[in-house]
């Protein structure tokens, strides 16, 4: 009886025995598997925060960039009636300024603002006429002047063909960008967010703002001898609307052409001497 005890308890202890060692293995492969995805983790890691890292310098560096000119730029146009301005060009400023509505010079806070307000008055006579008055709209900000033309001076509803009624417009436009050789032009399209009539030629209003854009810069470059290198196309489609487009009158604001031009600063007070 006693022999037989011995040899089942000595059974079991060989198999607890073996059962343990197994287990045993197991866990320390399952360790083993989470130390080794553990340290990959924390590789995969370290090189995103990297990325990450180099990231948010070339973000930092390029707003640094973008601050320093517009600090630059702040700086030479408060100094201009001092050093950059001639005597002629101040006389031009103030003789526009003369012109002006009281209310419109009245928004005027600094020399900037001022400055602005006469290069804008003398584009607009520049090149347009009484009865286009309403169809133009000149604004400037930071040098760099914005021209929104009304799509009903330059298309027919839904063409991208340009209508003769923009003849006077563009030439004297063209005129302006000629005389200063350094300026850089971009003509963007822009259209309402109603959807174009279906089985027309033009695919959606992405389509026509691109076509709008480019037949405006054709005419420049071909009729008017603008020079081709200056010239940008851009679309916008109904992305980038001047006010919401809840009504007829809202839509009819927001179908335009907007003409950015940008010139250096010295191009840029040229056009206070406008005639």
């Amino acid at each position: 009886m006693k022999k037989t005890l011995l040899v089942t308890v000595l059974s079991a202890a060989m198999f607890t025995s073996c059962v343990s060692k197994k287990k045993y293995v197991e866990l320390e492969s399952e360790l083993s598997n989470t130390q080794s995805n553990l340290q990959r983790t924390t590789m995969e890691k370290e090189e995103a925060q990297a990325k990450l890292d180099a990231i948010e310098a070339r973000v930092a560096d390029y707003n640094a960039k973008i601050n320093s000119l517009k600090e630059s730029n702040d700086e030479k146009l408060e100094m201009n009636d001092i050093t950059a301005m001639s005597n002629k060009t101040k006389a031009k400023m103030r003789a526009t300024l003369s012109k002006m509505d009281p209310s419109e010079l009245a928004e005027a806070k600094t020399l900037e603002d001022s400055i602005n307000l006469a290069v804008s008055y003398n584009l607009k006579q520049s090149i347009s006429d009484d009865s286009e008055s309403d169809d133009v709209q000149i604004t400037v900000d930071k040098t760099v002047v914005m021209i929104n033309v009304s799509d009903k001076l330059l298309f027919n509803s839904g063409s991208y063909r340009v209508s003769s009624k923009a003849n006077n417009l563009l030439k004297k436009l063209s005129e302006v960008i000629n005389s200063e050789p350094s300026m850089e032009v971009m003509v963007e399209g822009h259209t309402d967010s109603q959807t174009l009539v279906p089985g027309s030629y033009i695919q959606d209003n992405w389509d026509l703002s691109v076509r709008r854009a480019t037949s405006i810069v054709r005419i420049l470059q071909d009729k008017y001898n603008v020079e081709p290198a200056k010239l940008i196309a851009a679309g916008r489609s109904s992305y980038s609307p001047l006010v919401e487009n809840t009504s007829k009158e809202n839509r009819a604001k927001n179908r335009r052409t907007r003409i950015v031009i940008i010139p250096n600063l010295d191009k840029f007070f040229a056009l206070l001497e406008s005639e």
